[in-house]
């Protein structure tokens, strides 16, 4: 699977979704080009993408921030110090608490080894990730799509995404989740691209606040 290479790459391939779809057009001529939306492909990544699975992005954030002040570094081998009450503490669920145990051990141990893993194409990725406890795809997909920048990724478990193609009129409202994917498919092999002016324009419609 082919990647996002830079900025420049990223508004050509902006461009080209938006011929495809010329609703998209519409979005960046109001709001201009997205960003392009970067996280390091690492530990600390993963645990806030575990936070963030079924709740606000403002709670994830903010139990996140509550572990980085308890450990400075986002570690394996720090978080696994940690009792259960002491991520209680950091707004940590029982079942995220499991979830981050088991991803730090995996790590700790040798077992995954994320640099390996970061050089794997998207498939690969998956199929490791997706073995561990609390990773499901949704998880997965915001790691290869916005770490990896892998570029033909359309996450239909994500919200956000699914509200802004009912809210551009990109299908009808009766629509399945299984059409919307279809719908998507027609961005291939970028449908990553697409993602992102969606991911923009839901967050510009809100006038909400990414740190």
């Amino acid at each position: 699977m082919n990647k996002i290479h830079n900025e420049t790459h990223f508004k050509e391939l902006c461009d080209w979704c938006t011929h495809i779809e010329p609703k998209l057009e519409q979005v960046i001529r109001e709001y201009d080009y997205p960003p392009l939306w970067f996280r390091k492909p690492d530990f600390a990544t993963l645990i806030l993408t575990i936070l963030e699975q079924q709740v606000s992005l403002a709670s994830a954030k903010a139990a996140y921030n509550k572990l980085v002040e308890k450990i400075k570094n986002v570690t394996p081998e720090n978080l696994l110090k940690l009792t259960d009450q002491e991520l209680r503490a950091c707004y940590f669920s029982r079942q995220k608490i499991q979830y981050s145990r088991t991803l730090a051990n995996e790590i700790a141990t040798g077992k995954l080894n994320l640099i390996e893993l970061n050089e794997m194409d998207e498939a690969a990725i998956r199929k490791i990730l997706i073995k561990l406890k609390g990773i499901g795809n949704w998880t997965v997909d915001m790691y290869v799509l916005m770490s990896l920048h892998f570029s033909d990724i359309f996450p239909p478990g994500d919200l956000a995404t699914i509200k802004a193609v009912d809210e551009l009129n990109l299908v009808s409202p009766e629509s399945t989740k299984d059409e919307i994917i279809e719908y998507m498919n027609r961005f291939s092999p970028n449908r990553s691209v697409a993602t992102y002016i969606l991911w923009h324009y839901y967050i510009q419609k809100r006038r909400l606040v990414l740190e």
